[in-house]
């Protein structure tokens, strides 16, 4: 079984990624966790002590998610293989990152499906902040659905990577399972140095070489440019229906998060974009 959480902010963009979530995953045996997270405008004393309800207390906005959760799971069964499909709310006090961390431990999570959403900042314009915070802290893979993408089976996953990934540690296997359900194949691009390849960097273009023999895959050695650029030129001679990058510190996605200024967004707002965890 594949347990996804589909946290939502009962949002258009929110249900999009739901909507997203269930064709993909239509024919596989799924428990999706519906999650809402919820923080007081002012704090009252009862929050402060500890939920409303360890007092005694009614929780409103608690009670609020609640039915709006179920209101929800009643709008997207439709979409869903109710053969295979099943639903679970969950509504808590907490932070979405927080929370996000907290129920992908204690139920053995796969990965994590939401949507972007505008707010202020160079990441969070283009993923929103709530996004931004659960990909810095999330230990399981995170897909993002951009607002405006209609669904499209990924069956090109396009895989920008330097080689100085330790690919025991990046959730790669998690990625070669993922690649099976729509029989993707794998676009793995890199960008070439005018130095070459370190004997650290070929050591693990062939470790990824031996876990890739058996999956569709093509590599790809672009000349030395910045990536952006490299991505959309990519995108712009070849399908591309979903773009995976590793969070390992001092990588570009890394980077991309503390840069000031992201003047060429291009591939990121197009389609779909997954984040796979580091483990240090």
């Amino acid at each position: 079984m594949i347990k996804v959480v589909l946290p939502t902010d009962f949002s258009k963009n929110a249900f999009h990624a739901i909507a997203y979530a269930l064709k993909l995953l239509q024919d596989h045996t799924c428990r999706f966790y519906l999650v809402h997270t919820y923080t007081p405008p002012i704090y009252r004393v009862d929050y402060t002590l500890g939920s409303p309800g360890q007092l005694g207390l009614p929780d409103v906005q608690r009670n609020s998610a609640e039915e709006a959760l179920e209101d929800t799971i009643k709008t997207i069964k439709p979409l869903s293989n109710p053969a295979k499909h099943t639903f679970v709310s969950h509504a808590a006090f907490n932070t979405l990152a927080e929370e996000m961390d907290s129920i992908s431990h204690k139920e053995g999570i796969d990965f994590i499906v939401m949507g972007t959403q505008g707010a202020t900042g160079a990441m969070e314009i283009l993923f929103g902040s709530n996004t931004v915070q659960v990909i810095q802290k999330s230990a399981v893979p995170v897909l993002v659905i951009p607002n405006d993408f209609e669904y499209e089976p990924p069956r090109n996953i396009l895989f920008p990577t330097d080689y100085e990934v330790d690919y025991q540690k990046a959730h790669l296997d998690f990625l070669l399972k993922f690649s099976k359900l729509e029989h993707s194949k794998l676009h793995i691009l890199h960008i070439s140095s005018p130095e070459g390849l370190d004997e650290g960097q070929v050591n693990q273009k062939v470790r990824l070489e031996g876990k890739l023999l058996e999956h569709n895959h093509e590599f790809y050695d672009l000349p030395d440019q910045e990536l952006i650029p490299a991505i959309n030129a990519f995108q712009e001679e070849h399908p591309v229906e979903l773009l995976v990058m590793v969070k390992n510190k001092h990588s570009f996605l890394e980077r991309l998060f503390l840069d000031p200024v992201i003047k060429k967004i291009g591939l990121y707002s197009k389609v779909p974009f997954m984040v796979l965890p580091y483990t240090t």
